[in-house]
């Protein structure tokens, strides 16, 4: 079959991490446009991979009629991207947060649905080897019921990571909407949905920005949540570990207790009530110093490739995307808020 002509629609690190090296890569891909308001950037990767550089997207969309878009741009922009690319007929693998509202979130999936393309939300946690492995041992039922929990992901800040360093849109609220949360929570959210296979019921949050200066997006997140199997935990985010980042999630069971990504070594570790340990050495977490393939770029295009939905639907990114939007809501109010 012929190639599946991508676009990718902002050039900034996500790009030149994942998502542009691993289509690169992809045999059944064409990188045919790259779109960024800096315009060097853009004309930077189509030298490198051939295609056409823009700063409009609306421009390439109506020029090079990809048949898939990665929307890689500030947070802000990810709804309008992703509704004008599905209007123009193509598949859409949007970052995360998929949108700033739950509006927003409504009109990808209907947009996606009206002109029968595929949106896709780049929710790369699912894909890391750990919570694969961690998912496997869950569905095999030995550990039971997940009674409590606490999943976290915090690093030093956007500043180290973003291409524009502390100059970046990240810390510009009108841009960015929220910060650590919308950054690190919704991979968060989704995580223990998925791993889970359970909804979240309520959410009580403390949301703060206590320590970047000269910005106020949250830096900082601790909630509670409650799902709808009666499971309690809890989801930290944050931009302010220095040192010691953490990406790890702890699930105590019915017949035990299972960590993952708290062991450098041994990146899921299983005790069981009855003395046995296991221990799995699967390959450890990408991080913003080490990167590793994200495995989101290969899902979106095996998906397309075979005609067959995403993993990581519009609804499921949805669905992460209110458990965040309820945490806000919670900080503002002063009080738990149910989940539909």
């Amino acid at each position: 079959m012929s190639k599946i002509r991508v676009a990718v629609v902002g050039c900034g690190s996500i790009s030149k991490h994942r998502h542009i090296p691993e289509y690169a890569v992809n045999p059944h891909v064409e990188l045919v446009a790259f779109v960024d308001p800096v315009l060097e950037r853009a004309e930077g990767y189509a030298a490198q991979h051939g295609g056409k550089a823009y700063a409009d997207y609306k421009q390439m969309l109506s020029e090079v009629k990809p048949d898939a878009v990665s929307v890689c741009t500030p947070n802000y922009l990810h709804a309008q991207v992703s509704i004008d690319a599905a209007n123009a007929g193509a598949h859409v693998l949007v970052e995360k947060p998929m949108a700033t509202t739950d509006e927003e979130a409504a009109a990808m999936i209907e947009a996606a649905r009206n002109n029968g393309v595929y949106l896709m939300v780049g929710h790369n946690q699912r894909y890391m080897p750990p919570h694969q492995k961690a998912k496997e041992i869950l569905e095999s039922g030995r550990l039971g019921k997940v009674l409590t929990f606490r999943t976290s992901f915090g690093h030093a800040g956007p500043e180290g990571w973003s291409i524009d360093k502390r100059e970046s849109w990240f810390f510009r609220k009108p841009e960015a909407i929220m910060g650590a949360m919308g950054d690190l929570g919704v991979h968060k959210s989704d995580l223990i949905r998925w791993l889970l296979s359970d909804e979240v019921a309520e959410v009580a949050s403390f949301i703060g920005t206590l320590h970047k200066e000269g910005t106020d997006v949250d830096d900082n997140a601790a909630c509670v949540l409650r799902m709808k199997s009666g499971a309690i935990g809890t989801l930290v985010a944050s931009w302010t570990q220095y040192k010691g980042g953490d990406n790890s999630t702890v699930l105590w069971c019915e017949n035990g207790v299972m960590y993952i990504g708290t062991d450098p070594d041994d990146q899921v570790i299983v005790e069981l009530r009855n003395g046995t340990v296991e221990k799995y050495k699967v390959g450890a977490m990408a991080t913003n110093e080490k990167q590793t393939f994200s495995g989101v770029i290969d899902a979106f295009v095996e998906s397309i490739v075979t005609k067959t939905p995403p993993l990581i639907t519009g609804e499921e990114g949805r669905r992460s995307l209110n458990v965040i939007l309820a945490a806000f809501e919670s900080q503002s109010t002063g009080r738990s808020i149910k989940l539909n």
